[in-house]
């Protein structure tokens, strides 16, 4: 049983089923940060911590085709943190909300046995891009290389360390591509809990499976927290989309099309486990 669908299924309302609830204009997304579940500070500098907390909750805002403008804080720390790396872990948070355009408005502030960050992020759109839309016979396609979060997660675990580069660390997302390919998309979502089990997603909100064009590794299309966007598309726009995809240096991979098929997730999720 997929406990994180059951309880989102109890909440029975229209904006609930997308990466962010869009409403007159404006897109709500909220996301959660949290210690030994998300990361563990042996891993990760504060800073890095701060920094990820505040991608992840951009990240949806951008696959929805939406400029983050507020974002509301709500952060557990323990009892025992030092000034020094509460301003560690703010810098994080600052220097990313700054560099996608964000302000930080507030929050609320609380005692806790581990540093756990909730993020309320409101962004603007005039065209919003949801998750529902897909047809048969539209490609599927995915930016960036997937694969490496899950074989840096995995290298973290047997206590080896990864670059500061590493995309577990420091997700790129794709926010100057998204602006300029979102007139030719039809649906979108970003890539958190892999792509095998997001596409779980829209097979079961578009009634549709994918026929795909060559096998995709499990190391690959299990690997979560990549934050790269996967999107569908009307194949007549694909030399449009090539185009853009060369000049903003966004690879991507256009790996299967919509089809009248069962469609079966192979990966164990990534909550409640």
């Amino acid at each position: 049983m997929n406990k994180e669908n059951l309880f989102i299924s109890l909440f029975n309302n229209k904006h609930i089923g997308d990466d962010a609830a869009y409403i007159d204009g404006f897109v709500y997304s909220a996301d959660a940060f949290f210690e030994d579940i998300h990361f563990k500070r042996e891993w990760m500098s504060l800073y890095e911590i701060g920094y990820k907390a505040m991608a992840v909750n951009i990240s949806d805002a951008i696959a929805m085709n939406a400029e983050p403008k507020y974002a509301i804080l709500s952060i557990g720390l323990p009892k025992d943190i030092r000034p020094i790396c509460m301003k560690e872990l703010s810098l994080g948070l600052r220097d990313c909300a700054s560099f996608y355009k964000t302000e930080i408005i507030g929050g609320d502030t609380i005692a806790s046995n581990k540093i756990d960050i909730s993020i309320t992020l409101i962004s603007k759109t005039k065209k919003p891009i949801f998750r529902k839309r897909v047809k048969e016979g539209y490609y599927l396609a995915y930016t960036g290389e997937l694969g490496s979060v899950k074989r840096d997660l995995n290298r973290l675990f047997r206590g080896v360390k990864v670059s500061k580069y590493s995309k577990f660390k420091r997700p790129v997302l794709k926010k100057e591509f998204m602006k300029r390919v979102s007139r030719y998309i039809k649906a979108a979502m970003d890539i958190s809990d892999g792509l095998f089990e997001d596409l779980g997603k829209l097979s079961k909100l578009n009634r549709i499976g994918f026929e795909f064009f060559e096998k995709i590794p499990k190391r690959v299309g299990c690997s979560g927290e990549e934050y790269e966007l996967l999107f569908a598309f009307d194949k007549r726009d694909l030399k449009a989309i090539l185009n853009i995809s060369k000049i903003t240096r966004t690879p991507i991979t256009i790996f299967a099309k919509a089809a009248f098929k069962p469609y079966r997730n192979i990966c164990k999720p990534h909550h409640f486990t």
